[in-house]
């Protein structure tokens, strides 16, 4: 890709706003990141035929969060706040403490509670370990950290085809925060039919977060709630994913195989089935879109060598993109395996230094939403009358 083309794409997108220390000026992004985002939602457009995608600029949808929540550029510390690059043994690595669960975790790492402020003793602990015995002990906590180290990509998925209509296709999206229901978004709104599924007690956590964001990624879809630690539930949730078009997942594959669900058996059907995740089906490794971005290598950098966070939060919105394209390119039955560390390791072909000389940055802006999110579980009952799948 053109590299002028590419500062234009991460200047225009308002992602070079979010990208920086918070006393310094906005930086551009190294690789085509908003570019490919850019080029990802013309494709979806074209395949599509709609004319409600082909308003959109891809390269805007990454910065889009910010714009509802108000949050900046914080150079080490990630936009929303969740997430640190913090100095190790032997370079640098991207430490998130996102969950509830994420302090004790943390603790567990460093092997001493950490107490309300995790990052004093974490920071400590990092300047005398590796990024690789970082990455070893964070894969077996289940921990979102890794080092920063720009990964190698892998041969990218490619769109397929000239594309097909979307239009009325039944979407079934167990994702949850901002990938996988971006994906759910676009495809929606190319006129798709789209039934977001969560569990009695694990709802989607971005219902925690910015109502107004999540309403646009939401507006215009069903919820459906089911329990699948009952019969019933199992037996609805199945066969919600029998009726399913196209399935949306955001986690490790264990995840929906302990409520019966198998996505081979699901495409052998004809269904296509999307799976995102940090580092692919085959890894067993945490990861959300700070941590992945800066681990494959998505960062900027200070004057004197030290990374600083890019955007925010941005293999979340760059995979979602991506995914929507590719799941309106490729053939009914099709497994997509899309790792965000790929997606963003794909963007990172050239020198990973800052472009220079910067460019006038545009501030993110927010699209308005089209219509209200629905209440969680609002919708099961109809859902399953309408596709005739008893009530549990």
């Amino acid at each position: 890709m053109d590299a002028e083309e590419d500062a234009a794409a991460w200047a225009e997108s308002g992602v070079a706003a979010l990208s920086g220390r918070g006393d310094g000026p906005p930086l551009l992004p190294p690789g085509s990141g908003a570019t490919a985002a850019r080029q990802a939602l013309r494709s979806l457009a074209a395949s599509t035929e709609s004319a409600v995608l082909a308003r959109l600029d891809g390269a805007r949808l990454l910065s889009e969060r910010a714009a509802f929540t108000g949050c900046g550029r914080r150079g080490r510390t990630s936009v929303g706040g969740a997430c640190r690059l913090l100095p190790t043994a032997d370079g640098w690595a991207a430490v998130s403490c996102a969950r509830p669960d994420d302090p004790a975790l943390l603790g567990a790492l460093v092997g001493t509670p950490v107490g309300a402020d995790p990052w004093p003793p974490v920071t400590a602990w990092l300047r005398d370990h590796t990024g690789a015995e970082l990455a070893e002990r964070a894969e077996l906590l289940g921990l979102a950290a890794g080092p920063v180290n720009p990964r190698q990509a892998k041969s990218p998925l490619e769109r397929q085809g000239t594309g097909r209509s979307v239009r009325d296709a039944l979407v079934v999206d167990f994702s949850a925060l901002w990938a996988g229901p971006l994906c759910a978004h676009l495809l929606g709104l190319a006129g798709a039919r789209v039934v977001k599924v969560e569990t009695p007690d694990r709802p989607d956590g971005a219902r925690r977060g910015n109502p107004d964001f999540y309403r646009l990624l939401h507006a215009g879809h069903r919820s459906v709630v089911l329990a699948p630690t009952t019969s019933g539930g199992r037996k609805a949730m199945a066969a919600l994913v029998a009726a399913a078009d196209i399935v949306i997942e955001a986690s490790r594959p264990r995840a929906l195989a302990r409520f019966g669900l198998n996505a081979a058996a699901s495409t052998a059907t004809g269904t296509t089935w999307i799976s995102i995740t940090a580092y692919g089906r085959a890894a067993d490794r945490v990861g959300f879109g700070d941590d992945v971005a800066a681990a494959s290598g998505l960062v900027c950098r200070d004057i004197d060598g030290t990374p600083l966070f890019a955007g925010d939060a941005i293999a979340d919105p760059l995979t979602g993109v991506t995914a929507a394209a590719l799941a309106a390119s490729v053939p009914p039955g099709t497994l997509l395996d899309i790792a965000m560390a790929d997606v963003i390791a794909a963007t990172l072909d050239g020198p990973a230094t800052n472009p220079s000389p910067p460019l006038p940055s545009a501030p993110p802006s927010p699209r308005a939403p089209s219509g209200e999110a629905p209440l969680s579980g609002r919708d099961t009952t109809e859902v399953l009358q309408e596709l005739r799948i008893p009530l549990p």
